[in-house]
């Protein structure tokens, strides 16, 4: 066991955050989701013209420049600012888009998809991040700034959250879809107060980078979205970034992230995405 996860167990004590036992987090959970399905360095690493730079993993970089905000993932390594806050306000951090000063972390941080991860998963979560190295941030990041208005807390405080039990599942797929991958954060059209709750996974939300302009997917089993792939196509889409045809599709969707995925959990978020209602593309 690492020395630095050794030092967590003994700070925490026999319960950890939000009253979660000990036993229920682990090292090797944090690992899986932080580096598959959560997809953490997609925002968190820096990306040269080679793809992400793996030796300064999670140490930060300018996500998103537009006239809206200019939003800079911070280094979550140890060497970065959280190294200064406790494990409590990690998770307040991570759950709940607020910073130990009482600040508002803003966008495209999926705070209001964040809420639903289970107490288990983010104690794991913190304990891999409080493990890996102290790697500084190669050069000087800016200061996010924001142009639109924030909400003043994205919700009341989380209390403890339960996720349903692993497994190739609807029920489980709903999760991984959800609080921890957030496919629906970027596949669902925005409304004034956020995603549309009404046409969720609809797509149509446009994304702005190097690489152009790319417009999330219609994840729904809708004419529109889905019905026409196979589970095999669908897996390949998602897990490799290729349509059935053989063409590429474009960032920022994780490709590389989500290929860690088990098959078990690919299976479960597939037959998610089969279980939603089917929804038409949004117009206009």
């Amino acid at each position: 066991m690492r020395r630095t996860t050794v030092l967590l167990l003994s700070a925490w004590g026999a319960v950890g955050v939000a009253g979660v036992a000990l036993a229920d987090a682990s090292l090797e959970r944090g690992e899986y989701l932080v580096q598959g399905p959560m997809g953490c360095g997609n925002c968190h690493t820096p990306i040269s013209p080679q793809g992400f730079v793996m030796d300064q993993d999670l140490t930060g970089r300018v996500v998103e420049d537009s006239p809206a905000f200019r939003a800079v993932a911070p280094n979550i390594t140890p060497a970065g600012r959280i190294a200064g806050w406790s494990d409590a306000e990690l998770v307040k951090a991570i759950r709940e888009g607020l910073r130990p000063d009482g600040s508002l972390i803003g966008p495209p941080m999926p705070i209001g998809q964040y809420r639903g991860l289970s107490d288990e998963d983010v104690a794991s979560v913190v304990m891999y991040l409080r493990s890996i190295p102290a790697t500084p941030t190669a050069g000087d990041l800016p200061a996010s700034e924001y142009h639109i208005p924030l909400p003043p807390a994205y919700g009341p405080p989380v209390e403890s959250v339960s996720a349903p039990p692993r497994g190739a599942t609807a029920e489980y797929g709903a999760y991984l879809a959800g609080p921890v991958a957030h496919c629906l954060e970027c596949h669902t059209p925005m409304g004034p107060q956020g995603i549309d709750v009404s046409r969720l996974g609809a797509g149509g939300f446009e994304f702005h980078g190097p690489w152009g302009t790319s417009v999330a997917a219609n994840i729904t089993p809708s004419e529109d979205g889905i019905a026409a792939y196979s589970d095999d196509e669908l897996a390949a889409m998602i897990t490799m970034g290729k349509r059935p045809d053989g063409s590429p599709m474009m960032p920022p969707m994780p490709y590389p992230y989500l290929a860690k995925m088990t098959p078990e959990d690919l299976q479960a978020v597939i037959l998610y995405l089969r279980s939603m209602p089917p929804q038409p593309d949004p117009k206009g």
